[in-house]
């Protein structure tokens, strides 16, 4: 068995962290050591590195470290706290973060939109004392329409990204997230996918260019790190190979007018046949057709629960050409001209994200989070419909929790044309849909374990009905329930399950 690009460099890069890691210094003289480092290794004036640096006795501490945070899981008080937040201004500021944590043995982690499921961004379970490196303040996003591409800080969000575009061009787009405040940095490491996808595959298909600054503190283009460490980067958690600065992405063509519509059938609508007729079609529709469906129980406890399917979907085209296709395709879906809406592709960012009807583009330019929440997250790819009565007990599973979500994204299209070993990214042709399964709850005070022990054996319950050998999971939804470094007991075996997990096996020889 030969390992695909993208396993073995991840595991052997898992071992090599493991074997070179540095036992952090005391953490009281932390900060006043790497503070004088990163003063002598940049133009960081006194002024500024007040500016730069938040420790927990500052009143800002706390609301900086929320900021992107985005499971709140992750920020109870039992969770380790970082020693400080370093908040750069300049990408030489991050080249000496690198050098000073490196010299001083001080263990950071870098984040860019704080969406880590785990909150491995901002959280360390096992190296502390830690600091965080926090890119928000780096976030110029450089358009330019004439080359049909852009220079993206890695700070910026994805909702930054959309609305630049956008003031330049209303025929422009870029194949990325479907929430707006995604950080980029992150984002495209794991390949990025939305609403584009079947038509023009992954944000990170469509990366040319990057900026990176590298272990040695060094700052490197794509001319520079060689094209096996330019492929490592995207789509398979690459930021581990060095710190993301820039991305340079080609822009994609969007036509004018774009149609979207969201269609809801009940169990007692027929939800369980059309989502089987679903996983059937999806895969093989025109690729200008992307269409979800978000799953949840509807009712509450005064009235009979029941599972909703929303069918959310963006068209590239306008509505008759759309009704053409839902006709020809997946005419059990009922699909009528009172549910499509004719609008911009910008508007259309809006509707996926689940913005009111009329929200100004602008919005996108706030970078916050509308999901915030304590849950807990897992995913699978599918490659053969799940059978009826593999759904009805998915719906008796759901119906047992209090606020469960799942969302299945369709492949096909542009995914299945891409080559699996192009980018550390391998679910590609084959795979019908990607399913992402949550259990959200909003009291501090809940028990945390009850939801996560129902997902957990929702997930084994699935089991048989996914990718398996290895079964697939996608990197940016990070679960440590697949597997976790232990810094005292150090097994390549250990190591492997995560890796195998987000980059399948395949017979690719290097």
């Amino acid at each position: 068995m030969v390992l695909a690009k993208s396993s073995f460099l991840l595991l052997l890069l898992a071992l090599l962290q493991i074997s070179t890691s540095i036992w952090p210094a005391s953490s009281a003289s932390i900060f006043d050591d790497f503070a004088k480092c990163v003063s002598l290794n940049s133009n960081l004036s006194d002024t500024s590195l007040s500016q730069a640096f938040y420790t927990p006795t500052n009143s800002a501490f706390d609301s900086v470290l929320q900021s992107s945070a985005q499971n709140l899981r992750c920020l109870e008080p039992s969770v380790p706290k970082p020693e400080f937040i370093f908040t750069p201004f300049h990408d030489s500021h991050v080249q000496a973060a690198v050098i000073c944590s490196k010299k001083l043995g001080t263990y950071f982690r870098v984040r860019s939109g704080g969406h880590d499921y785990e909150g491995l961004s901002y959280i360390s379970e096992i190296e502390t004392p830690f600091i965080i490196v926090d890119l928000a303040k780096l976030r110029s996003v450089d358009v330019d329409i004439q080359s049909n591409s852009a220079w993206i800080q890695t700070g910026a969000t994805i909702g930054e990204v959309y609305y630049r575009i956008h003031q330049k061009s209303k025929v422009h787009g870029f194949p990325a997230g479907l929430c707006n405040s995604l950080g980029i940095g992150g984002h495209i490491t794991g390949g990025a996918y939305g609403s584009l996808m079947r038509k023009y595959g992954l944000g990170a298909d469509n990366v040319v260019d990057a900026r990176i600054v590298d272990a040695n503190g060094k700052i490197l283009d794509r001319s520079a790190m060689g094209e096996d460490l330019f492929w490592a980067i995207r789509g398979g958690g690459g930021a581990s190979f060095g710190v993301i600065l820039w991305w340079k992405i080609n822009l994609v063509p969007v036509p004018e007018t774009v149609t979207v519509f969201t269609v809801t059938k009940t169990l007692e609508q027929g939800a369980t046949k059309l989502l089987h007729r679903w996983q059937q079609v999806v895969d093989k529709l025109d690729e200008d057709l992307f269409i979800r469906v978000l799953i949840q129980p509807e009712g509450n406890v005064t009235t009979k629960r029941t599972i909703s399917t929303s069918y959310n979907s963006l068209f590239l085209g306008d509505a008759n050409r759309l009704l053409q296709v839902a006709e020809q395709s997946f005419p059990e879906l009922g699909l009528t001209r009172k549910d499509c809406i004719e609008t911009t592709w910008i508007d259309s960012v809006l509707y996926i994200a689940g913005y009111p009807s009329g929200t100004k583009p602008e919005v996108l330019l706030e970078g916050k989070s509308a999901f915030k929440n304590y849950f807990k997250a897992k995913s699978d790819f599918v490659r053969e419909p799940i059978p009826e009565a593999g759904l009805e007990g998915l719906w008796k599973r759901l119906l047992e929790e209090e606020s469960p979500l799942s969302i299945w994204t369709p492949y096909g299209g542009k995914m299945s044309k891409i080559p699996e070993s192009e980018i550390p990214f391998p679910h590609r042709n084959g795979t019908i849909f990607m399913i992402q399964y949550l259990s959200l709850w909003q009291d501090e005070k809940e028990d945390a374990t009850k939801h996560i022990d129902w997902i957990r054996k929702l997930y084994n319950y699935m089991g048989q009905y996914v990718s398996k050998l290895p079964r697939e999971a996608y990197v940016n939804y990070r679960d440590l329930d697949l597997g976790i470094n232990n810094k005292s007991s150090v097994s390549f075996v250990e190591a492997s399950v995560w890796g195998t997990s987000i980059s399948r096996t395949t017979s690719i020889d290097w």
